[in-house]
């Protein structure tokens, strides 16, 4: 005889079966426990473990430097100003500013910011996570990489270790810490959008890395850093067509700026360095007329007379590949690895010729002309005119007919007020802003009671 037990028996009988079967010894399923996930384990590789550690290395930057009031455009007019019997210097007002800035060197105190946070100051604060205040030494800039290096005196600081720049790929996790719009410290997450980005400021010397973490006014000089902790840029700038961020940010290179750095601890300035080339990218059309079949390095286009490369045996033609075993994408990297290489150090060149793979040691060279000029800087661009100071600008005295000065349209009587919009109020200072000038030079002119811009190619 067959007996039905009712549906809710048989639930009760089934759940007592499935407790037996699982509590009896090597049967069943083993429950899980601790050890199979481990939070604690997680959290301690978890970004804000990371942040805890690497936020007091970066440092508010205050700034005062001293700005004119704002008057009238016509007073700025030296022909206005002398009619009236003005006074010769405007009235002067402090400024504050502020930026960001990332310790480096914890023993001795070097902070890396940006040479425009910096730029004009009379007085430098830094301040630190835990409040403490110190008024900092500006040791050096350097206007080209947009890098500059404090010293502060100063115990119990805590410095970033150093990352590779160069070991970085597109698609990495990467944190900005600086101080916006001057709230305080504050942090923004993202990725790397690109690298070696140029063509930003084409007066300096760029390997810019992008990313999309934001990065806003005073995040300027702050840290680009790794989801472990390490620094691989220094914020610089952004592209804000409506003044904020919009995703597009980018960074100087730890690798370039740590050499910067230390040219201008050893020297105080950025001595620049040359073999003696003239050099252009290698396009795809240049590749295949070569007969290289990969499309990067630079084209020599010129060799100067005993220069290191004349004496190395590079030739015009030849495609410049590599820097100390290191490949090169193209004319703007030879340029920045050459550049910042220590003068009377050799760097290894390696170079193609008709197929084949040439190398050799080069012992880098000053630039001409001092420091600052660059590779294709022109000082003598307006060599035929004599220029003395007068109100707080530059006037051209005289102009030598059919001189370079002439032919590029400078006039008797001009006043030159800036240089590539930057202001000039002294002949030294026009002389330092022409060697530093590559390229197109746009002229800010006084002429005939009117405003003029006189480009110069």
């Amino acid at each position: 005889m067959i007996v039905c037990l009712p549906r809710r028996v048989n639930r009760i009988f089934a759940i007592l079966v499935a407790a037996i079967v699982l509590s009896y010894p090597g049967c069943g399923v083993a429950p899980v426990t601790a050890q199979t996930v481990s939070p604690l384990a997680v959290e301690a590789q978890s970004l804000p473990d990371v942040l805890e550690k690497v936020t007091p290395a970066v440092v508010n930057i205050a700034v005062t430097s001293q700005a004119p009031d704002e008057t009238n455009p016509l007073f700025n007019d030296p022909y206005f100003r002398r009619f009236f019997d003005m006074p010769q210097m405007p009235q002067q007002r402090p400024r504050m500013s502020a930026g960001s800035g990332v310790i480096v060197d914890a023993a001795k105190g070097y902070v890396l910011t940006n040479h425009h946070v910096v730029e004009g100051a009379g007085e430098i604060a830094v301040t630190l996570k835990d409040r403490r205040r110190f008024t900092a030494e500006l040791v050096g800039s350097d206007k080209a990489t947009d890098i500059a290096v404090l010293k502060i005196e100063a115990n119990n600081l805590t410095a970033l270790p150093l990352g590779d720049a160069d070991a970085l790929r597109v698609g990495d996790g990467v944190v900005a810490i600086g101080n916006p719009f001057g709230l305080g410290q504050t942090v923004t997450s993202g990725i790397v959008s690109a690298l070696d980005r140029s063509g930003i400021n084409v007066e300096g010397y760029e390997d810019f890395i992008q990313t999309d973490a934001s990065i806003n006014p005073g995040n300027s000089g702050g840290a680009l850093v790794t989801t472990d902790g390490r620094l691989v840029g220094i914020n610089t700038a952004i592209i804000a067509p409506a003044g904020g961020n919009v995703g597009i940010g980018f960074a100087v290179p730890i690798d370039m700026a740590s050499a910067v750095m230390r040219q201008i601890i050893e020297h105080g300035e950025v001595r620049r360095g040359r073999i003696g080339v003239s050099i252009q990218d290698l396009t795809p059309d240049l590749a295949d007329a070569l007969g290289v079949k990969d499309a990067y390095g630079a084209v020599v286009g010129s060799v100067e007379e005993n220069s290191p490369a004349a004496k190395a045996g590079l030739q015009a033609g030849d495609v410049i590949i590599a820097v100390d075993g290191r490949a090169i994408s193209g004319s703007a990297d030879l340029r920045n690895r050459v550049g910042l290489a220590a003068v009377g150090s050799e760097v290894e060149i390696a170079w193609l010729r008709d197929g084949e793979r040439h190398s050799a040691g080069m012992r880098v060279e000053a630039e001409p002309g001092g420091t600052a000029a660059a590779a294709n800087a022109r000082p003598d661009r307006l060599a035929g005119a004599t220029f003395q100071d007068a109100s707080g600008n530059v006037f051209v005295e005289a102009v030598e007919p059919n001189s370079p000065a002439a032919l590029a349209g400078i006039r008797p009587g001009d006043v030159v007020a800036a240089v590539n919009r930057q202001p000039v109020k002294s002949v030294s200072d026009l002389r330092r802003a022409l060697s530093e000038a590559r390229g197109t030079v746009a002229l800010d002119l006084f002429r005939g009671g009117g405003r003029l811009l006189l480009v110069i190619r």
